[in-house]
């Protein structure tokens, strides 16, 4: 979708992939099976479509599941980051007692774009003394060089773009 949210922005829309249940499960067939031997203990996903991926595929690891969200969005006391998006910048939170120190943890969401909001995620988790098995996304736009700021991250993307 071109020019959303912003004008020269285009946009991914995976709401027709998520209506159609082959499609929906062939992506959470693909998003699990890299990590299918690895323990993890707990599946963070991003505010919002990483929420949709992030549960399934934690219910698929028999992991649990906790939300990284944008500020002011949690109930009880947060840590906070702040990054830089494609279009501008942004927060995310997460519980401060939502990872036990030594857990491991799978990152998902929808987009690996430039990478900013997945490397808030990396730190928000490492700050809690989570240990980050791997990040995947659904979708990367490599021309952005997203990948770049994950250097020390196992990273999978589906589809490339």
């Amino acid at each position: 979708m071109p020019d959303f949210p912003k004008p020269g922005i285009l946009f991914y829309d995976i709401t027709t992939l998520l209506r159609n249940p082959s499609g929906l499960r062939e992506s959470l067939d693909s998003l699990v099976t890299p990590f299918a031997n690895e323990s993890i203990d707990l599946v963070v996903g991003i505010e919002s479509r990483g929420f949709i991926f992030g549960a399934a595929v934690a219910d698929r690891l028999g992991a649990g599941f906790v939300p990284i969200r944008k500020p002011n969005k949690l109930p009880s006391t947060t840590i906070q980051t702040s990054y830089e998006l494609e279009y501008g910048e942004g927060s995310l939170e997460i519980h401060d007692d939502a990872i036990d120190k030594g857990q491991k943890v799978l990152i998902v969401d929808d987009l690996l774009a430039t990478g900013g909001t997945a490397q808030a995620a990396v730190q928000l988790i490492k700050t809690l003394g989570g240990i980050v098995q791997g990040v995947v996304f659904l979708i990367e736009l490599e021309g952005l060089k997203g990948r770049s700021k994950l250097l020390d991250e196992k990273i999978v993307s589906i589809l490339k773009y």
